[in-house]
C-alpha cells in the first residue's frame, strides 16, 4: 500500500479529526471505555505506548441491533471475512488494507491474548435483536451491555451495529461511532450505526452532502446503500482503533484521553490528492457509478479510511 499524502495535507485533515476518549458509566461498564468522534487538536507523533493490542486469532462477534436486510448483513460480513479469512479475488483489496494495519501496528506490539505473530480475524458468531430488547434509544452504557451479551473471551472483538431507526446517545451530534473495551475481561468492541435517516451529513459523508462546509456532489455509495456504506467507513476506522489501541495505552497520538489513532489521524483521507471536503482520487465502478478503494472477497466494494504510517510519515491509501 503506497502512501500518497504529504505532511502538509495531513496537517489540514487532522485539524478536522473527530475523536475524544471518555469513561463509560461505571454502574454498567465497570472498566469499559469508549473512543468517540469529536473535535480535537493535533498532538505529538502517533507512537506506541507499550500497551496491548489485539493480535493472533481475533474472534469477531456481530450483534445486529434492529432491522438489517440480508444484503446489508452481507456487506458487513464480507468486510470481516475479507480482512484475513478469505483470499482477495481482485485488487485493491480489503486484505491489502488490513496488511498495512498489521505491518505498521500489530506485528511489533504486545498481544492482549498472548498470540503474537500473524493475525487472523475470524467471524465467530452473529446474533440478531430485531425486537429492540433495550428500546430504540440507547445510552453508551447499553451499547457496551450489548457487546458484553455476546460473551466474548479474552482477545475478542465485538461489533455492535444499530439499525436506521435506533437512536444512540450523541449519534450524529458528537459521534458517528466508538470503540471501547472491558479491560478486566480483555476484549474490545466497536459500534457504528446506519446513518441514512438520522444524520447522513455527519456520518454518511462522502456519500451524502455534509451538514456544513463545501456542498459538492456526494460520491455514489459503492454498494448502493448510503446508510450501510457510510456505516462501513466509520466501522473500519473504529475496528482499527479497537485492535491497535483497545485499552487506551497502545498506539495513539496526543493526550491519552483525547487521542488520535491509526485511522482517525487521517480523517477524511480515502485516496491520493485528498484535502478537507474532498475524499481524494478514488475508483469508480463503471457499471454502478459507485466510488470505492477496496474490494472484498465476496465482491462487495468499500471506501476504507487511510492508515497513518509514522515510518513514512503520512497517510497510506490504497489508491
Amino acid at each position: 500500500m503506497a502512501s500518497r499524502s504529504l505532511i502538509s495535507t495531513r496537517a489540514l485533515q487532522m485539524a478536522a479529526a473527530l475523536i475524544v476518549l471518555s469513561l463509560a458509566r461505571p454502574s454498567l461498564c465497570q472498566q469499559r471505555r469508549e473512543l468517540e468522534l469529536v473535535d480535537t487538536p493535533t498532538g505529538d507523533q502517533l507512537t506506541y505506548h507499550g500497551g496491548a493490542v489485539l493480535t493472533g486469532d481475533i474472534p469477531v462477534s456481530i450483534v445486529w441491533y434492529g432491522s438489517f436486510s440480508p444484503e446489508k448483513k452481507a456487506i458487513v460480513v464480507d468486510f470481516v471475512e475479507s480482512l484475513t479469512s478469505k483470499p482477495a479475488p481482485a485488487t485493491p483489496s480489503v486484505a491489502q488494507w488490513w496488511s498495512t494495519i498489521h505491518k505498521v501496528y500489530l506485528s511489533n506490539a504486545t498481544a492482549a491474548g498472548g498470540g503474537g505473530g500473524d493475525t487472523r480475524v475470524l467471524l465467530a458468531s452473529q446474533a440478531a435483536d430485531e425486537q429492540y430488547s433495550l428500546g430504540r434509544s440507547l445510552t453508551l452504557g447499553q451499547v457496551s451491555q450489548l457487546a458484553a451479551g455476546a460473551a466474548p473471551g479474552k482477545g475478542a472483538l465485538v461489533l455492535v451495529l444499530t439499525g436506521a431507526v435506533v437512536v444512540v446517545e450523541g449519534f450524529g451530534s458528537v459521534r458517528c461511532g466508538l470503540h471501547g473495551a472491558d479491560t478486566g475481561a480483555g476484549y474490545a468492541y466497536a459500534w457504528a450505526g446506519d446513518a441514512e435517516r438520522q444524520c447522513p451529513g455527519q456520518c454518511a459523508w462522502p456519500f451524502a452532502r455534509p451538514s456544513y462546509g463545501p456542498q459538492d456532489k456526494p460520491l455514489a455509495a459503492p454498494n448502493g446503500d448510503v446508510g450501510v456504506d457510510g456505516m462501513m467507513v466509520t466501522l473500519a476506522s473504529m475496528v482499527t482503533g479497537a485492535v491497535t489501541n483497545p485499552f487506551r495505552d497502545a498506539y495513539y497520538q496526543g493526550e491519552k484521553d483525547a487521542a488520535l489513532e491509526a485511522c482517525t489521524a487521517c480523517a477524511g483521507v480515502y485516496g491520493s490528492g485528498s484535502y478537507p471536503g474532498y475524499a481524494g482520487d478514488v475508483l469508480v465502478d463503471k457499471a454502478t457509478g459507485g466510488s470505492y478503494n477496496a474490494i472484498g472477497a465476496g465482491g462487495h466494494k468499500y471506501l476504507l479510511p487511510a492508515v497513518y504510517d509514522a515510518a513514512k510519515p503520512g497517510c497510506s491509501t490504497l489508491v
